[in-house]
């Protein structure tokens, strides 16, 4: 692989004009200027050159180009990741695919949609909605995150509880490798007689190739669906409530937990209190399925959130109704950026029983680094999204964000936990890696990176820890010695 002094970016640049249309390529500084940081803001590091591809066909030209003169190359969809994983930290050409944003085909009869990277998650429903289907996965940025963002990251979102994440909704993938090759992952049957190399690339983070048409299963829209909000005096009788209403054996499509700082955020920027503004825990649970089953699942869930201590719970049936009470949970952390100027996102996960200790811990860390903490999160499976709240223009406050972050990610981990449920590791938290790998773990990940890109062009120094990031910890996980017979190429 060529070395970043060595590459002839002049010259790569009209060899791309000569197999992209003029505006598919983005070279004046003002323009790239627009893709110097994902929605990881903190760190920032602009391209020194961008395509915008709109074919799979002009994708597997673009990689060939980068094949024959040694380019990196980084991938990129809408931008609203959270790790830094579209940042091009050394330099390398820049790929964004929000072009691409056809729907393919669509199959209701065997329930399967085929779409570009670059759709918009939303827009997936909205395509089948009127013939009665809809797609499950649901980040919170749903409205401008991309399916190809959400299979790079293995995304979830609300109904992740009950539906699964990204990987448990696509059928297949068309790939083009680092090489410009064009591939097939996966098929149009749930199970294929094969090594799941499908599943080896959903949660890749870019590191393995560029996906250009993804096939997403579809679900039939439930009969019913209810929405309850519970609110609590403590977030310990809110986890007790998860705990009950899961260990009676009911299994809700989504169960969402927000803090009395989100809760009175949320009232400011709605003007209104849609969730009361006294509540130490506002708890939203949805129910779906066959009419009798939810009407009993809705009862039920209620009466063992009042023994959990809620104060008060509101059962919304309507869509309207339903909509209005999930509007505060999705507009989170729009509200809460509107009371402090920057915030850093985490994305740890813990098991559902260390809720309570894990979630005042992050009150004591927060009070230790003198950090406004808001938390908000998916309590069904224990995905925690602490929000640290801070104002970028005071002096070493970055370092003592990044700090607090990693405390936290520190904790999951030692609770049994993990440093990412769906936003994925990228640049923001390789180095915290070895916390639950050990250093053989990391290599034969590396040989499957390998396998797949052997000069690791594709989104180089993502994902994994190395010397440079992240120092001797790395080190020692390069010199593992590999089994006998085992040869890195």
């Amino acid at each position: 692989m060529a070395t970043a002094s060595a590459i002839d970016w002049p010259a790569l640049e009209k060899a791309l004009r000569q197999v992209l249309p003029p505006r598919a390529v983005v070279s004046k500084a003002q323009e790239l200027l627009s893709y110097d940081c994902d929605g990881l803001t903190m760190d920032r590091h602009q391209p020194p050159l961008a395509v915008l591809p709109d074919s799979t066909e002009q994708v597997a030209a673009v990689l060939k180009l980068c094949q024959e003169q040694g380019v990196p190359f980084v991938a990129r969809g809408s931008g609203t990741g959270l790790s830094g994983g579209a940042l091009v930290e050394q330099e390398a050409l820049l790929v964004i695919t929000s072009r691409m944003r056809q729907v393919l085909s669509i199959d209701l009869n065997n329930q399967t949609i085929r779409v570009q990277p670059g759709v918009i998650n939303s827009w997936v429903t909205r395509a089948v909605s009127g013939d009665g289907f809809y797609y499950a996965p649901d980040p919170s940025s749903q409205i401008a995150c991309s399916v190809g963002g959400n299979v790079a990251e293995n995304s979830g979102g609300v109904h992740c509880l009950k539906y699964g994440v990204t990987s448990n909704h696509v059928l297949e993938l068309e790939v083009v490798l680092p090489d410009g090759t064009v591939t097939t992952l996966g098929g149009q049957l749930a199970e294929m007689p094969s090594l799941d190399l499908r599943g080896v690339f959903i949660g890749s983070e870019g590191t393995l190739g560029i996906a250009t048409a993804i096939t997403l299963r579809l679900l039939r829209q439930p009969e019913a669906v209810a929405v309850l909000l519970a609110d609590f005096t403590s977030m310990e009788a809110a986890g007790e409530a998860v705990r009950l209403v899961t260990a009676a054996g009911i299994l809700p499509a989504g169960m969402e937990i927000m803090d009395n700082f989100t809760i009175r955020a949320v009232d400011q920027m709605l003007e209104q209190e849609l969730y009361p503004a006294d509540a130490a825990a506002a708890l939203l649970i949805e129910l779906d399925g066959s009419s009798a089953e939810v009407k009993l699942a809705a009862a039920t869930t209620a009466d063992l959130c009042r023994q959990a201590g809620a104060r008060d719970v509101q059962v919304a049936t309507t869509s309207d109704d339903r909509a209005r009470l999930w509007q505060g949970r999705k507009s989170a952390i729009s509200a809460l950026g509107r009371l402090y100027p920057s915030y850093y996102l985490q994305d740890g996960v813990v098991p559902r029983s260390a809720l309570p200790k894990v979630l005042a811990r992050i009150d004591e860390l927060s009070r230790e680094h003198e950090l406004p903490v808001a938390n908000v999160f998916h309590a069904g499976d224990g995905n925690l999204h602490p929000l640290i709240l801070y104002d970028g223009r005071e002096e070493g406050v970055h370092q003592r964000v990044k700090d607090l972050g990693a405390a936290i990610l520190r904790l999951c981990v030692d609770s049994g936990g993990s440093i990412s449920g769906e936003h994925g590791v990228g640049a923001d938290k390789r180095c915290f890696l070895d916390w639950m790998f050990s250093p053989a773990d990391l290599e034969t990940m590396q040989l499957v990176r390998k396998a797949f890109d052997p000069l690791q062009r594709a989104n180089p120094g993502k994902l994994f820890p190395t010397p440079v990031s992240c120092g001797e910890s790395s080190r020692r996980a390069q010199q593992i010695q590999l089994p006998k017979g085992v040869e890195v190429v």
